[in-house]
């Protein structure tokens, strides 16, 4: 496998320190707006940062591939029909979805591919 991709050091570092035998780090992205502070995408999960806790508590949630329902491109109406050059992607577990928006479209296209591919497989 190739190394992971990431946009910061220390978010790279939180998911290394977790991983499970056999498990490895596709890539880690920072989010941007309320909320959700990084996703982070392994060969075995999902892993979202959580910042919206209340008393500065921060949550970091697994999330196994065989649970995710769906992944989607978050767009505004202006953008319909350029789903891949949307920076939002939004990710389905049970009654839960999770938006997480990136710094770049490439970053969303990729995380909305490599969930999509565990999904279908």
């Amino acid at each position: 496998m190739s190394e992971p991709v990431f946009d910061k050091r220390d978010q790279l570092d939180k998911i290394a320190s977790g991983l499970l035998q056999g498990e490895q780090i596709i890539a880690v992205y920072d989010a941007i707006g309320a909320g959700t502070g990084f996703l982070g995408l392994t060969n075995l999960r999902v892993v979202l940062q959580d910042n919206s806790f209340v008393g500065k508590r921060t949550a970091l949630t697994s999330i196994p591939y065989s649970r995710v329902g769906a992944v989607s491109f978050v767009s505004d109406r202006n953008m319909l029909g350029r789903f891949a050059s949307s920076s939002q992607i939004a990710v389905t577990v049970g009654t839960q979805t999770y938006e997480v928006s990136f710094r770049g479209d490439d970053k969303a296209k990729h995380a909305h591919d490599v969930i999509l591919w565990h999904l279908v497989r």
